[in-house]
């Protein structure tokens, strides 16, 4: 009953065990054995008070029952340090664990105050990315220096596990080659002609040129100016350079 049993909490199916089990160093209990030894005394009153015998009896009982109630409240408390996590185990009666990955702990900082530096305990405080309230603060630790070295070891030993599961974090992959310009493409994509989207006039043509689609639409153009030519009684010219900014034919498709 009075003991936490620490294996029981334990994940041994994915291999964790125990590196360090911080038990309460002897200087937590200094102050419930005063309070022990306060009691026994007011117990002792009752000898000297026979008519109220009663009353140094339930006093000193009940001051003993408290002080043997925090004695046994630092033992059951205990800090314990494995290869995945650190947690924490406290209550008699009714038990409370409190955990926290390695990975999560940000800073831990000792505090050593004079009679610990004296007795040879301190206290610690974990920085935490949750702060947990149950591992914001484990004291009466005993060595302290000894047991926050420990804590440094397995964290950076975790932290190379967790390298060594990723990768090898000194290789770098190769930077991926970007496409080369498509400049071919791109120059014949800009000169071909879009005949769908051409605004611009259509060139001059010379008559007997190599055919290009136009061909028609110049000849009834000469026509055209051949047939105003002999109404207006003047000599036919030469064939005149074909102008379709001057011609008043209605727009046609165009056969593709």
């Amino acid at each position: 009953m009075f003991d936490p049993r620490i294996d029981k909490h334990l994940i041994s199916d994915q291999g964790e065990y125990v590196v360090d089990e911080v038990r309460k160093h002897w200087a937590a209990t200094v102050s419930a054995v005063l309070e022990l030894v306060g009691g026994f005394v007011v117990f002792l009153l009752a000898f000297v008070m026979p008519q109220l015998w009663w009353l140094p009896t339930l006093v000193g009982a009940g001051i003993g029952v408290h002080a043997v109630w925090r004695i046994f409240e630092q033992r059951m408390d205990r800090f314990v340090i494995t290869n995945m996590r650190v947690f924490r185990v406290h209550g008699i009666l009714s038990q409370r664990i409190a955990t926290m990955p390695l990975a999560r702990i940000l800073d831990i900082s000792v505090y050593k105050p004079l009679i610990g530096r004296v007795f040879g305990y301190g206290h610690f405080v974990f920085e935490s990315a949750a702060q947990e309230q149950g591992l914001r603060e484990i004291r009466y630790v005993g060595d302290p220096d000894s047991r926050g070295l420990t804590i440094q070891r397995v964290i950076a030993q975790a932290g190379l596990r967790g390298a060594a599961g990723r990768g090898d974090p000194t290789m770098v992959p190769s930077p991926v080659q970007p496409p080369p310009p498509p400049a071919a493409t791109a120059s014949v994509a800009a000169t071909a002609y879009d005949e769908a989207r051409a605004t611009a006039p259509v060139p001059g043509m010379e008559r007997g040129s190599a055919s290009t689609g136009w061909d028609w639409l110049a000849d009834a153009q000469r026509r055209e100016d051949e047939r105003l030519a002999q109404l207006r009684g003047e000599s036919a010219a030469g064939p005149a350079p074909f102008d379709p900014d001057r011609t008043n034919t209605a727009p046609i498709d165009l056969p593709r």
